[in-house]
Parts: structure tokens; C-alpha cells; sequence
């Protein structure tokens, strides 16, 4: 490679920095900032920052479809030679630790985030059916009756709340959970569980077991935090193959491969861990995301709440504009040529998708939230075999959700400053101080 395609390719380190380290996401105007910049001057850019392995920026909308569609091109995690890459970005230190205690693997969870075709698509089979509109239809009335509890509990209140944490965070919590037949006085566990899980960037979700600040202190937080659910699970997986019910638990538990054997437990723990992160997480930044931007435009509220058939709209905008899930990992596995760049084989790219959901050219006016907007061509699920399983279930339960509690919400006043969960993975908001005038 050329001195000159050196430097055309290189992107400047402080945007790298501000999209690369979980710290640069606390200043979502300066990430976002960093997006554009990306989009504009170098959208498929070269990032090299201190501690990680040199990798891909892939800000545009097309070139994260390109790469989604194409598995076999662009590995998940490592294609023929399983663990040898991070789906997940982790710094050096990080990855080295992982390796160190899982045989020389970064293949720490067997669920569909570390798996390649065919094997994704055998584990996806398992529960595919389940989270199908058709059969998800039969559920609405239970989700619509946890929807109705958790407004009326928030009715109950003077409307001064952190809508993240005093609301958000407990209504998809329940749902997934109650679907899941996670018992509800379990929920607070699930609950802090996660925040670990998706947390492992941030101080303020260090467990006390891990030594913070250290440079692998990410990993070895995500390692023990998935030790502990696996030791959840583990009671739960063996009821349900001696209990069965109907419920998702024992679809997963009860799920034999093609000789008729149980798949491993592991596959039931990836399972069951994706579910109880994922599941929820997501669904309650993107509800938080959403309500923020109606309580900042009034006209957008009222005309929300005099016309209830815009909320799956508002659910679409709300995804595309919160993006929960940032980025995903991929490496090539032969040269190829993407937006006039020569990749090489082994070459790593991060996705982007909170940037892909602000591009111009496929989203018009992409920093206007716009809850009319049709189509809305949003990858905040990603695309192609790894698009995400659960996004019918999350879709349907911030709709339902929006019916609910619009028509009581008079208006939304932020009172304080917001903070974002420090993490360059999963996550939103982790704080909303509001004023809620609720209509009696």
C-alpha cells in the first residue's frame, strides 16, 4: 500500500477515538458529529487507536447492507476457524484476557452474535417460529396488560421522574421476562444482570468483583457476568426439561439437533442470556429515545396523541433515531473491493448503524425526527441472517406501549441533563430527569 492511499484511507484520531472508545459515546452530539464527518470525507475509513486492533469504519447506510448480506465474504466470527475473532470490539488487553481463559477462543457464549451460517441458521431455527408475527399476536393481550400496569403505577406518581430508570427500564424488563417465565421476584436480578452485561464500559456498572479502570477490565467483567447467568439458567433449563410449559424457556430447553440429541446447555445459556439482554435493553433506550424527542416538540406530542394509528410509525422513528445496538464486527475472509477500498483478507470492520441511520442518502432529512415518516428504511436491526430475531416482539410492544401511555401524557419537561451509558455497544440513555403534566 502507497503512502498516499495510507493517508486518503487513515481517519483523524480524534474521530476515531470518539467512535471507538466506549467513552467517546457519553457526548452524543460530538459522536454524532464524528458520524457526519465519517459520512462526508471518508465513509469507509481506516481507524488505528492506541490499545485496539487497526480496523474498518463502515459509516454508510449501503455498505453496512453490503456487508450484512454477504456471511460468507464477511465472517461474524471467524467462519471456518470458530472464536478466532470478536464479533464484539474489545481492545487488545481485552481480547487477550478472553483468550487466556477460554483455550485461546473468543467465542465466550454460544448464541447467534458468535455463530456463521449454517450453524447460525440451525441455532436461529430453534426459536424462529416462536417470534413470528403470527404467533406473537396471541401474546398482545398479555403485553397490552403489563403496559396498562406499568401507566398506572407511573399515574400513580407526581410525574417528577428519571423516566429511564424509574420507567423505561422495568416495562420491556417485564414483558420479556413474563414471556420468557422468568418469575417476577427474579426480575431485579435480571435486571442488574444486564446492566453488567451491556455496562462493562461503564463506571457506574463496574460489579465489585473486577477491578475498575484496567485495561481488561471490560472482559473480565462480561466474562463473570455471563458465569452468573449461566448459574440462573442452569436451575431454569433443567425445569423446563422435566417441567415443560408453554412458554419460550422450554422451546429453547426442549430443542434437539439433527441426531435427536439435546443441543448442548450452552445453547440454551446463549439463548436465554440474548433474551434477558437484548430483549429488554434495546426496547427500553428506544422507548426513552422516543419520548425525549416528543417531550422537546409539543406540536409532536399532541399530534401523536390525537392520532394513535401514527404509533408504529413513532416505534420505526424512535429505532432509527435511538439505534440501540451501535455496532457489530465483521472480518473479511478473501480480498475484496468496497467503496473503491482494496480489503484485504483478515481485515476487521465495525458497523455503524447509528451512523447508516442518518444517512442522507437513504434517510431524507435524517436529523429531523419525523413520526410520519414512510418508508423508513432503518437498520437499527441490522440486516440480512443476523438481522435481529426479536425485533417483531420489540416493535410490538413499543406500540402498544405508545397507545397506552400517550393519551395520558399532557406534556413532557426535561428538568435536568441527560447522560448516556458509556459504552460503544448497547445502550441509550442512562438517565432522563422529566416533568410529566399527565391528562386525567
Amino acid at each position: 500500500m502507497s503512502t498516499t492511499e495510507q493517508v486518503t484511507e487513515l481517519i483523524p484520531d480524534a474521530v476515531a477515538r470518539q467512535i471507538v472508545l466506549p467513552e467517546g459515546h457519553r457526548d452524543n452530539d460530538a459522536l454524532f458529529e464524528a458520524y457526519r464527518w465519517l459520512r462526508e470525507n471518508n465513509p469507509l475509513g481506516r481507524a488505528e487507536v492506541e490499545g485496539y486492533d487497526p480496523i474498518w469504519l463502515v459509516s454508510k447506510h449501503a455498505d453496512i447492507m453490503e456487508i450484512e448480506r454477504q456471511p460468507d465474504i464477511f465472517t461474524n466470527a471467524g467462519g471456518e476457524d470458530k472464536g478466532s475473532v470478536n464479533p464484539i470490539l474489545a481492545n487488545q488487553a481485552g481480547d487477550a484476557f478472553t483468550k487466556s481463559i477460554n483455550n485461546g477462543s473468543l467465542r465466550v457464549l454460544e448464541t447467534l452474535t458468535y455463530l456463521d451460517p449454517p450453524e447460525h441458521t440451525a441455532i436461529k431455527d430453534i426459536a424462529l417460529d416462536w417470534f413470528r408475527p403470527t404467533n406473537l399476536a396471541q401474546w398482545e393481550s398479555t403485553i397490552r396488560d403489563l403496559a396498562k400496569a406499568a401507566v398506572a403505577r407511573l399515574l400513580k406518581t407526581d410525574g417528577r421522574i428519571d423516566f429511564v430508570k424509574d420507567f423505561a427500564l422495568h416495562y420491556p424488563l417485564h414483558v420479556i421476562m413474563s414471556l420468557f417465565g422468568v418469575p417476577e421476584s427474579d426480575e431485579p436480578r435480571m435486571m442488574a444482570l444486564t446492566q453488567e452485561f451491556f455496562g462493562t464500559a461503564d463506571p457506574d456498572a463496574a460489579r465489585e468483583d473486577v477491578e475498575p479502570l484496567t485495561p481488561d477490565a471490560a472482559a473480565k467483567q462480561w466474562v463473570a457476568t455471563i458465569q452468573d447467568f449461566y448459574a440462573y439458567f442452569e436451575a431454569l433449563l433443567q425445569d423446563r426439561r422435566a417441567n415443560p410449559q408453554d412458554d419460550l424457556a422450554t422451546i429453547i430447553s426442549v430443542a434437539r439437533d439433527e441426531s435427536g440429541e439435546y443441543y448442548p446447555n450452552e445453547v440454551a445459556y446463549g439463548y436465554f442470556i440474548a433474551i434477558a439482554t437484548a430483549g429488554h435493553d434495546t426496547t427500553s433506550s428506544t422507548l426513552a429515545g422516543g419520548m425525549l424527542e416528543l417531550g422537546r416538540n409539543p406540536e409532536l406530542l399532541a399530534k401523536a396523541k390525537a392520532d394513535l394509528a401514527l404509533a408504529p410509525h413513532i416505534v420505526n422513528e424512535s429505532l432509527r433515531w435511538a439505534s440501540p445496538v451501535k455496532h457489530f464486527m465483521r472480518q473479511a475472509t478473501q480480498d475484496y473491493t468496497i467503496r473503491g477500498r482494496n480489503i484485504k483478507k483478515g481485515d476487521r470492520f465495525m458497523m455503524l448503524y447509528q451512523s447508516g441511520n442518518r444517512d442522507a442518502d437513504v434517510i431524507p432529512n435524517p436529523d429531523t425526527f419525523d413520526i410520519t415518516r414512510r418508508p423508513n428504511k432503518h437498520i437499527a436491526f441490522g440486516y440480512g441472517p443476523h438481522m435481529c430475531i426479536g425485533q417483531h416482539l420489540a416493535k410490538i410492544e413499543l406500540r402498544i406501549m405508545l397507545e397506552e401511555l400517550l393519551p395520558h401524557i399532557e406534556s413532557l419537561e426535561l428538568v435536568d441533563d441527560t447522560k448516556m451509558i458509556q459504552t460503544n455497544f448497547v445502550g441509550g440513555l442512562k438517565n432522563m430527569p422529566v416533568q410529566i403534566e399527565f391528562t386525567r
